[in-house]
Order: structure tokens, then C-alpha cells, then sequence
């Protein structure tokens, strides 16, 4: 386990000598002390990427990405020690950790990889006699802003690309679960990455994050977290000119027709609301039932709830951990009693387990509420395991309750009519619509939202992209100078 920052290809103490405590969520016991970056330490990484940049930018792609496809292996040969890690850190179940987390990251850095080389210019045709083609170079230095909810993934998600594109990176991990984000940096370093391309600050927001949002020689940053918080580092950095990449909150609409198959409809719903503890930003938190099967679905969907199991996230049978700090569970708790001062009907759930085993973490049971229409349950972003329940009698009315909220990141539905299924995944306000399916990804589709739910993609030649900029070269082939020019 490191603990200390990661400057210049090396782990250090934080300038000011400052610390973090990082708690295990399952029972508040104390799991690490690291070192807390400040302003100087972002300034110090900063330079370090500086130095490191013309090196990197001028390496073969071929070599950037072999250097990717090491730290695949490398964190997949670490595997059952950066789950552990994981699991223990953020209250991911540890079945988790090991068959979604672990497997996402190793696949994001494998896909960035071998997309190293492979991501190619243009040759734009104009005028008889020139030859003008786009070349993609990188930005430079980027500073990513990595959230708590999903901490290794997401490192792979932001680091992956920027650095297959020529980058180097600064990364501010969530002081509440850095553990795995330093691992990675550790790792990065013994495959062979030259120093400075890479540098792990955990930190706060207000001190070591604002730093970084601001620093005149961050040519770009990359946030994934809660939408007010984005829109501030939008506000604070278009002042310096500097580009930004927001992937912000969710609320998604997870539509149920008529016509669905119910069992697969019931179990789909179930991961995508309660997969993480519902700390998903793509979570299916709004349940949208066709009147005519809503009671079928409610009573198989309330049985499967109620029998999943909740406890200690490293027992590999458990399958809804804790969330990860107690003042979010406060937080979700407390949309339990907005829900029912709104009238809402508490269906499940509502509050902590009585598990003597569970009373020190920061656990929430399973929580299913039917809401009322434009309530604040249905359209402010809870993220956590709570559901909440609605009906509608035709399509038209799925659409407009599923289109709603100023959230337009992922939505789903359920349906056997495929003209239904075109038509509603083309209308649904959202970056991402899924078929008969919820909370899909993959590192080649691009992952991202629009509205309150930020812009710029992640995953996919889109994210290579989000990390390069165009350049247009002319090239006078055979063309004659118009004569006026002539002297």
C-alpha cells in the first residue's frame, strides 16, 4: 500500500507535511495515512509533466502503447491485490472488484494500447497542385479529477487515453479512496514509464483540485463528479483559456413496456440501480412501468431487492457492500424523508440494516419508493441504492417523464417491439441508451452526456479525440503562384 504522493517518477511526502485519513466504509476502522497534496505539490507534478512532455510527445506511438500494454499485464498479474485493495477502499463487493472493476481497468489500458498506433490523420482533398493533410498531436500536460465512486476504473478511463495520445497527466484521486490510484502509478513506473509523464496527487478539492484547475500549464482538464462542482471548474477555467472535458451527474430513465420480458427486465433493473450500492452516476434510479404489468414487475422486483445480499464487501458472497463515507449515507437516508414529506410511499428499504455486524459501516438497505411526478426524488440525483417508482399508459408519456430532469446521461429500456425500441433510443435525452440491457460499457463505445451531465466522451476513438488537437499541413505539390504574389 503507498501512501505518499507521486512526483517525478518517485513516491514523496506532501511539502507541508499534511496527511489524509482513509477509513474502510464496512466498519469506520482506520486503513491508511497518506500524504495530502497542496498547491505546491500540483506545482511541483505540473513542472515534472512539463519536463517529461517533449520525451514523451516524441516517442514512437508504437512505444507508448507498448508501455500501455504493460501495465495491463502488470495490473492484472496485481490483480486479487489491487480488488482487495479496491474493495476495502470504497465498499465495492469484492465479486466486484474482481469480475468488473479489476477486468475494466486491465481492458481500458490493453484498448488505449493498442490504439496508440493506430489512431490516424486525414489527407483532405483541395486545390489541383497542394497536398493538405490533418495530423492529431497532443495538448500537452492534462489534469484529471478522478471521483470516489469507481476510483481504479476511472483512473484507467482518463489516464489510458491521454497518455496513448502523447500526454503526460496529473491526477488528483479522491482524497476518500487514493489507494488504488497510487498502486497503478507504482506500477506504471516498474514496466518502465519515464518519469513525470505520470504524477498521483491525492488531495481536496479546494486546495490541491482548485490548483489544478487553474494552473497556466494545464492545457486541459477532465473532470468525472457531481454536476455543481462541474460547472465551477468549467466557469474557472474557461477564464484561463483552458479546455474541459465533464462527465457530471445522472439520473437515468430506465423504461418498462408492456410488452418486455419480465424476468430479464426485473434482473437488469436490479444491477442497475444496485450494482455499487447505486453510487453510479449511469445508475437506473428511475423506474418508468407500462400501468398494465406494474404490479407483476413490482412484486418480482421487491422479492429479488429484498433477498440481495448486504454485508461485509470482502466476504465474495455479498453483493451490496457499504456506500463509501458516512456523510453520503447520511445523504441518501435523508432522500428517504424528502421522498415521503413529498408523498412518496416507501415500497423497501429506507434505511440502514439492523445487522449488529453492519451498525459501525455505512450501509443503506435496498430502497424502492413510488414517487410523485416532478417530486425531487425523481430529479435530483440521489446515488445511492434508491429507486424510485413511476407508471405511465403510452409511449408518449414514458418519453416525456424518462425526458424530464436536466440530466441526460444514460437511460434505458425494456421492450420486444423493435420499431419501439428505434424510436425511443432516438428520442430519449441521453448520451448513452440501452435495449433490453442497463449499464453496459466498453473501451471502443464512447461514454459521456449532454445538458447537466457534462460533454466529451470518454472510451473510443472518441476519447482520442478529447486528448489530441487537429493540425492542417499544406503542401504546394505542383500549383503555379498566382502572379500577383510574384516579386
Amino acid at each position: 500500500m503507498q501512501t505518499q504522493l507521486f512526483i517525478d517518477g518517485e513516491f514523496t511526502d506532501g511539502a507541508d507535511g499534511r496527511t489524509i485519513e482513509v477509513f474502510d466504509p464496512h466498519d469506520m476502522s482506520l486503513l491508511a495515512t497518506i500524504s495530502e497534496a497542496t498547491e505546491v505539490d500540483v506545482d511541483r507534478a505540473v513542472e515534472a509533466a512539463k519536463r517529461a512532455y517533449p520525451e514523451w510527445k516524441a516517442m514512437s506511438a508504437t512505444d507508448r502503447g507498448r508501455l500501455l500494454l504493460r501495465l495491463a499485464d502488470a495490473i492484472e498479474e496485481h490483480g486479487e491485490e489491487l480488488a482487495l485493495l479496491e474493495t476495502r477502499d470504497t465498499g465495492h463487493p469484492l465479486r466486484d472488484s474482481r469480475g468488473l472493476d479489476l477486468v475494466r481497468t486491465a481492458m481500458q489500458f490493453r484498448y488505449f494500447g493498442g490504439m496508440a498506433d493506430k489512431f490516424q490523420g486525414a489527407v483532405v482533398p483541395v486545390d489541383r497542385g497542394f497536398l493538405d493533410y490533418v495530423v492529431r498531436e497532443p495538448l500537452g500536460v492534462v489534469g484529471s479529477i478522478v471521483p470516489w465512486n469507481f476510483p481504479m476504473m476511472f483512473v484507467s478511463w482518463k489516464m489510458a487515453p491521454a497518455l496513448a495520445a502523447g500526454n503526460c497527466i496529473v491526477m488528483k484521486p479522491s482524497e476518500l479512496t487514493p489507494l488504488t490510484a497510487l498502486r497503478i502509478a507504482e506500477l506504471a513506473a516498474q514496466v518502465g514509464f519515464p518519469r513525470g509523464v505520470i504524477n498521483v496527487l491525492p488531495g481536496y478539492g479546494q486546495t490541491a483540485g482548485a490548483r489544478l484547475v487553474t494552473h497556466p500549464d494545464i492545457a486541459k482538464i477532465s473532470f468525472t463528479g457531481s454536476t455543481p462542482v462541474g460547472r465551477m471548474i468549467a466557469s474557472q477555467a474557461a477564464g484561463l483559456g483552458i479546455r474541459t472535458h465533464l462527465e457530471l451527474g445522472g439520473k437515468g430513465a430506465n423504461i418498462v413496456f408492456a410488452d418486455a420480458t419480465l424476468p430479464k427486465a426485473v434482473g437488469g433493473t436490479a444491477f442497475g440501480i444496485f450494482h455499487n450500492q447505486g453510487q453510479a452516476c449511469i445508475a437506473a434510479s428511475r423506474l418508468i412501468i407500462h400501468e398494465s404489468v406494474a404490479d407483476e414487475f413490482l412484486e418480482r422486483f421487491l422479492t429479488l431487492a429484498a433477498s440481495i445480499k448486504v454485508g461485509d464487501p470482502k466476504d465474495p458472497s455479498t453483493e451490496m457492500g457499504p456506500l463509501t463515507s458516512p456523510m453520503h449515507r447520511d445523504r441518501v437516508l435523508n432522500y428517504v424523508q424528502v421522498a415521503v414529506d413529498e408523498g412518496g410511499e416507501v415500497l423497501l428499504g429506507g434505511k440502514a440494516p439492523s445487522d449488529p455486524a453492519l451498525t459501525q459501516g455505512c450501509y443503506v438497505e435496498p430502497t424502492v419508493v413510488r414517487a410523485r411526478p416532478g417530486s425531487r426524488v425523481t430529479c435530483e440525483e440521489v446515488f445511492g441504492p434508491f429507486m424510485t417508482v413511476q407508471t405511465f399508459s403510452t409511449d408518449e408519456e414514458a418519453l416525456a417523464i424518462a425526458n424530464e430532469t436536466e440530466f441526460a446521461l444514460g437511460g434505458g429500456l425494456w421492450t420486444n417491439d423493435l420499431s419501439r425500441a428505434h424510436r425511443m433510443a432516438r428520442d430519449i435525452n441521453a448520451g448513452m441508451v440501452w435495449v433490453n440491457s442497463y449499464k453496459r460499457a466498453h473501451p471502443g463505445s464512447p461514454f459521456g452526456g449532454m445538458g447537466a451531465s457534462g460533454y466529451g466522451r470518454e472510451m473510443g476513438f472518441e476519447a482520442m479525440h478529447e486528448y489530441t488537437e487537429a493540425k492542417a499541413i499544406w503542401i504546394n505539390v505542383d500549383a503555379d503562384i498566382p502572379p500577383f504574389y510574384a516579386r
